[in-house]
């Protein structure tokens, strides 16, 4: 809900985002990334022109987040919108200072534009439509008069607007949702230096990927679960123990709802495989587990039950009334319990269509998630033109997984050519800068910057804001 009696407008966050201030920090940000590569190198004043008329349109995204008594909650953000050339790991802890209080950050290496988005701000497939109205009016601004005028069809301009809790308003809160109680295995290995992220993109040819499917009758998000599986299993059966891989599915719940929210709506689903109930060395029997899985838990029933019983946590009464300076403490230290049952995520975001008019001009389209303490590694996938981009980014030093993936493609006969961002094999890579240590100067004026003061507000209106729970 906005209230708009103000100049300066709030709102609360929806169910699902309530989380990820909360435990989110410079170790565990909660940010990914969508990345496009166009044909020519990137115009900086253009692109921040760009994303300003953009937000025009995307007002919701024009916010910052700021801290209640309860909950956190969003309000409008007036300052300016920062557009800066790529110095950092990719999806580095945001900090508000430096980003002008948004809850995403643009950024541009050569002819790539890269936007960051806090997962407390939305989900990753309103992000592709807000990453792909920017590049459109980007490339607008670079070729006048070749393009038509409207860049964004009414109907998204429409739901750019549309800022419901679609939890609250779908949950059917009869419903239960039995848990699986055994603790996922968890990949081992010495980590790269803090804040350091280790990316790997398999650029693989759509076609051949398409028939291998077919041929086997299941799906790419199916297959890919499988191969990252058996991949690593590879890892695992070095170890002696016999926890459960257990894979994270996010689902686009608008695709089982009526839904045109921009705020996050998106569930999940795990797939377990349990080397005492499943022979992982046969992949053959993991993909036929596979899906199986997917057919069970990809229905409207599962969903719901999955909602109703993140929904049920969030709307709670008794968390509700907890401060927000104890639910901190007490979440944190539940989620750091949680984060024990997943051995990694696999997000697809599908096929990313571009309108046919500007295909020329857009070469790459891929996206990545930050990894964390316990899921060292994450995985994501999107098609654009004749590929498939397969990534994975790891805060491990080893990149074991990574070659045991690519390597169960290549035995297969599909195609694919290898991206880093350096860090493994330190070799020069065409998507990334060097990333540089900040000079000492740099650190100086960072911490001298002083944050522009905001707009007062009533105090009425204060006590509304702090005090909603």
């Amino acid at each position: 809900m906005i209230y708009k009696k103000e100049k300066i407008k709030w709102r609360r966050l929806d169910n699902s985002a309530k989380l990820f201030p909360i435990v989110g920090n410079k170790k565990f940000s909660s940010i990914y990334r969508i990345s496009v590569v166009l044909t020519n190198e990137i115009q900086p004043i253009i692109l921040k022109q760009a994303v300003e008329k953009v937000l025009e349109i995307f007002t919701s995204f024009k916010v910052c987040l700021k801290k209640g008594f309860f909950w956190y909650y969003l309000e409008e953000n007036q300052k300016e919108v920062i557009v800066s050339k790529e110095e950092t790991y990719p999806c580095s802890y945001m900090d508000k200072k430096s980003n002008n209080g948004y809850l995403f950050k643009v950024t541009y290496y050569q002819n790539k534009i890269n936007v960051e988005i806090f997962h407390a701000l939305t989900d990753g497939n309103t992000a592709a439509e807000f990453v792909k109205a920017i590049v459109y009016q980007y490339l607008n601004e670079c070729y006048p008069n070749t393009f038509k005028e409207q860049i964004i069809s009414k109907q998204i301009a429409a739901d750019a607007q549309n800022i419901e809790d679609s939890y609250l308003k779908n949950y059917n809160k009869h419903l239960h949702k039995q848990e699986n109680s055994q603790k996922a295995y968890i990949l081992k290995g010495k980590r790269l230096l803090p804040y350091q992220i280790g990316v790997t993109h398999g650029f693989i040819s759509l076609k051949p990927i398409i028939k291998t499917c077919r041929r086997l009758k299941v799906t790419i998000s199916q297959y890919f679960t499988a191969v990252l599986i058996y991949s690593i299993y590879q890892e695992q059966k070095k170890e002696k123990t016999n926890k459960p891989i257990k894979v994270c599915i996010p689902v686009n719940l608008k695709n089982y709802f009526n839904s045109t929210t921009i705020t996050n709506f998106f569930s999940y689903m795990t797939i377990v495989a349990n080397r005492k109930q499943l022979d992982l060395t046969d992949f053959d029997l993991i993909l036929a587990y596979v899906r199986n899985n997917f057919k069970n838990k990809l229905q409207k029933e599962e969903m719901e039950k999955t909602m109703a019983h993140t929904v049920k946590l969030g709307n709670s009464i008794y968390i509700r009334m907890i401060p927000l300076a104890i639910k901190k403490l007490i979440l944190k230290l539940i989620y750091s319990q949680i984060q024990k049952y997943t051995t990694t995520t696999f997000s697809n975001l599908g096929k990313i269509n571009i309108l046919p008019e500007y295909e020329a001009y857009v070469d790459q389209i891929f996206f990545i998630i930050a990894p964390e303490r316990a899921e060292k590694i994450k995985c994501t996938a999107c098609s654009y033109g004749s590929n498939i981009v397969f990534s994975i980014s790891s805060i491990l030093k080893n990149a074991k997984v990574e070659k045991n993936f690519f390597e169960f493609l290549q035995s297969q006969g599909i195609p694919f050519t290898i991206e880093t961002n350096g860090v493994y094999n330190k070799s020069r890579t065409v998507l990334y800068p060097k990333i540089e240590m900040l000079s000492l100067k740099k650190v100086i004026e960072k911490v001298k910057t002083k944050e522009p003061k905001g707009e007062k507000i009533g105090f009425k209106e204060k006590i509304k804001r702090k005090f909603h729970f």
